[in-house]
């Protein structure tokens, strides 16, 4: 039975790889789908909503949809070029909670360091000094780490991620 819908947007790939491996862990249980192709969440017991962060903000798309959700469990899982224990991605994950309804019940949240798009790169290349995203030693090497991500590893921890989830949900949540 599938009671477990998994709903993502990405714009490079990086949450689409988060997302497929988080569905891989869940198997026959999830229903893996775009944002803009998502069926109504009634019917599943827990969402999984996943986006890149933009500005601090999950992107366009699911800045529409995370409103929509009512009464359901719901883990946020993120991907930006950052340090997924940084304070903006702290932050970044935070700012979706707060477009979620507050009758939803947020089981968990996930955070993975994701490539950035190379456009966006060439954009802050050409930011004068002093602006806080301009290009600078420290800008350079963090945009080269983000570079490789998600990795094996990160693939492997969101698949790890919902293997455990799975079981918790099992034992605590289900008739949460």
């Amino acid at each position: 039975m599938q009671d477990i819908l998994i709903v993502y947007d990405s714009k490079t790939g990086n949450t689409e790889k988060v997302a497929k491996a988080l569905a891989e862990a869940a198997g026959a249980r999830a229903l893996l789908c775009r944002c803009s192709e998502a069926p109504a969440a009634d019917a599943f017991s827990v969402v999984f909503a996943g986006y890149w962060v933009d500005r601090g903000m999950p992107n366009a798309s699911m800045k529409k949809y995370l409103p929509t959700l009512k009464n359901k469990k719901v883990v946020l899982f993120q991907t930006l070029g950052a340090e997924p224990k940084s304070e903006h991605a702290m932050a970044s994950v935070a700012n979706a909670g707060k477009l979620l309804d507050a009758s939803n019940n947020v089981l968990g949240v996930l955070s993975f360091r994701g490539a950035i798009d190379p456009q966006l790169i060439a954009m802050m290349r050409k930011m004068p000094a002093g602006s806080p995203h301009a290009p600078s030693p420290e800008a350079e090497a963090r945009w080269a780490a983000a570079a490789s991500h998600p990795d094996a590893h990160d693939l492997q921890e969101a698949h790890d991620y919902m293997a455990n989830f799975l079981d918790m949900f099992e034992r605590f949540y289900k008739n949460m």
